[in-house]
């Protein structure tokens, strides 16, 4: 009698938590109205918000503390990764390099989209177009790789190659509009746009999200056939016509939209690749990594593979692969993405295969002065652009422009559809203590605060930052032979500069030192190879991973 009274205690506790924990989200705690109530005037919240799950093709990376740089001796002695220690939130990143398949996929989307009988859409589409001649060699014969290796579908899933960060930069936009018109669709709000014969989807008549939260009325210039139906609307009110769009639109705050793609920064790829989470014991780590692998050698040591590669990249002088009949690591040039192993996140080739690029602007050195929380280097802080009538302003054909790169090469600062961004003004940012301007890509690493005019206003004598420009050089003046010193008019003394940025990771050219996921390199944006590929992250939003949080002392399998 007393444990069936007991048990009968226990499963009424346990149905009064869960109304009262079903009840605080339906209900304000702190004013006592009810949500998603029409006699509460119909105020909304999504109460049946779980957690946020991968988006397609991506793991999870649970943030936590790590030294980034190199942790092994810098035989290089180029002070380039001094270890200095970060905090990483989490964050998804996609398992593998984006492939040929699926960047043919964007460039298909594209020339439908922007025709390139157009001479403006032509250009948006050309500028998307992989660099495919980085295969040639003046004393090489790769001619067949640059026919080939791009859209045959012997290639399909290895990694792109050719790709600027400028251009990986842009499939990671359309890739954020890609999901989230899927993600619509098969909510049913969205109808099949490439379906519907009363509209033709091609220039700024395409989805896009960050215009749709804006205003859904602004995409194809407000045809509401676009849309089937809403969500449900708790605060309309009588009955709605059939056959007209019933509900409302969804919000970011109903948790639906996917947040954006970009590139992982520096030290999100670097902490990605080491996966410390296996050398975890207890609230330390135990040993150091010198690949995104464990051990000291980059060889396989169980019984059945022991000896093979553990990542594709060159052996030594003129070997790529190893002997026919007993190939080190499979491949000479690119392998196939998910050949080799993963590493303790579940990323392939994170070490070998291609290089990446990844989001921050090139500077020689990271200190221990520098932010230590979700470090990155590249911000321009921006705003919606609003017309003389309060509007949001949105490209259109007539509005798209393009910018001239320093390889001659056209790139469209928007594309058609999207809403125009200008950076924020100083009024903006008065009395801020977090930022004081729009443009921070040289904080304290070029701009004019780091310099010995550090006392000068920005406004002041048309004083320019000089440190990553030309030096001050002798020249002799006339006959006297006074030696004066000037800047040199020239751009030129390094290759350093606001356009550079960071690409990590050994590639299938690169010797095993490259593989250490600490060491770090630089090209000029707009340049591509035919070793640097890239892949997609994206935040983790809410709690930071999808475990409760673990006892003290439990040790993770």
């Amino acid at each position: 009698m007393f444990n069936s009274n007991k048990v009968v205690l226990l499963i009424m506790a346990a149905a009064l938590f869960a109304s009262c924990n079903k009840s605080s989200k339906s209900t304000s705690s702190l004013t006592g109205w009810e949500y998603n109530n029409p006699k509460y005037g119909g105020f909304q919240t999504n109460s049946n918000y779980k957690e946020q799950g991968p988006p397609p093709g991506m793991v999870l990376i649970e943030g936590g503390t790590y030294t980034m740089g190199s942790v092994q001796d810098d035989v290089m002695f180029d002070w380039n990764t001094t270890p200095v220690k970060q905090q990483v939130r989490s964050f998804y990143m996609d398992e593998a390099e984006v492939t040929n398949r699926e960047y043919v996929f964007y460039l298909q989307y594209l020339e439908r989209v922007f025709p390139p009988s157009d001479d403006t859409y032509r250009k948006i589409y050309q500028s998307a177009l992989p660099d495919t001649l980085v295969w040639r060699n003046t004393l090489g014969f790769n001619e067949l790789l640059t026919e080939n290796y791009l859209r045959h579908p012997a290639y399909a899933d290895y990694p792109v190659v050719g790709v600027s960060w400028i251009q990986a930069t842009e499939y990671c936009k359309w890739r954020t509009d890609r999901v989230n018109e899927g993600i619509l669709m098969k909510k049913g709000i969205l109808n099949p746009l490439f379906e519907m014969d009363s509209l033709t989807v091609e220039g700024g008549n395409r989805f896009d999200t960050e215009t749709y939260l804006a205003n859904p009325n602004l995409l194809f210039n407000g045809d509401s056939t676009i849309y089937d139906k809403g969500i449900k609307d708790y605060s309309q009110k009588g009955k709605v016509d059939r056959g007209s769009f019933t509900g409302r639109h969804v919000q970011i705050s109903d948790g639906i939209i996917q947040q954006r793609f970009r590139l992982p920064t520096e030290t999100e790829w670097e902490y990605a690749a080491k996966a410390l989470v296996e050398n975890r014991v207890y609230n330390s780590i135990r040993g150091r990594k010198k690949y995104s692998w464990n051990g000291n050698t980059t060889r396989e040591d169980s019984r059945r593979y022991k000896g093979d590669q553990l990542a594709n990249f060159k052996q030594g002088k003129g070997d790529y692969s190893g002997l026919a009949g007993w190939s080190n690591d499979g491949a000479d040039i690119t392998m196939r993405i998910k050949a080799y192993k993963p590493n303790a996140f579940g990323l392939f080739d994170m070490s070998g295969n291609v290089s990446e690029w990844v989001a921050d602007v090139y500077r020689p050195i990271i200190d221990n002065d520098a932010n230590d929380f979700s470090y990155y280097r590249g911000n321009v802080f921006t705003k919606k652009k609003i017309d003389e009538y309060g509007n949001v302003v949105v490209v259109d054909y007539n509005t798209v422009e393009f910018d001239t790169l320093d390889n001659g090469k056209l790139i469209p600062k928007d594309l058609p559809g999207s809403i125009k961004y200008v950076p924020v003004t100083k009024r903006d940012a008065f009395m801020r203590r977090n930022y004081e301007k729009a443009y921070n890509v040289d904080s304290r690493d070029g701009d004019l605060a780091s310099t010995s005019k550090y006392y000068s206003g920005d406004d002041e004598d048309n004083v320019k930052p000089r440190m990553y420009n030309s030096p001050k050089i002798p020249r002799q003046i006339g006959e006297s032979g006074l030696i004066i010193q000037q800047y040199d008019t020239k751009n030129r003394t390094t290759l350093i500069s606001d356009k550079t940025r960071v690409y990590k990771g050994g590639s299938w050219k690169d010797r095993a030192y490259w593989l250490d996921p600490a060491q770090r390199r630089y090209l000029p944006q707009y340049m591509a190879t035919n070793y640097i590929g890239f892949r997609c992250a994206t935040d983790k939003l809410g709690q930071m991973s999808y475990a409760k949080r673990r006892k003290e002392g439990r040790k993770s399998k």
